[in-house]
């Protein structure tokens, strides 16, 4: 389908749903085409997705109980 300038304006939400569904979008002016509404594709990686494996992260800024700088340093 194509729509001019104007339409794609007060129909945007429509011509989403459509460019989701599949249907080829074009947005014209003066007749012309000038761009096409695609979908973006989701791919199945998602960052993070392995947190439950790692446990808690310790913070390397923060300081050292006195019993943990004593085995650290081996003065146990």
């Amino acid at each position: 389908m194509q729509v001019n300038m104007h339409e794609a304006k007060s129909r945007l939400s429509q011509l989403i749903e459509a460019a989701k569904k599949g249907e080829e979008v074009i947005i014209a002016r003066d007749n012309e085409p000038m761009v096409r509404l695609v979908p973006i594709h989701k791919g199945k990686f998602r960052m993070g997705g392995l947190e439950h494996l790692a446990g808690t992260v310790p913070d390397f800024l923060e300081p050292m109980s006195e019993e943990d700088l004593r085995a650290w340093e081996g003065r146990d």
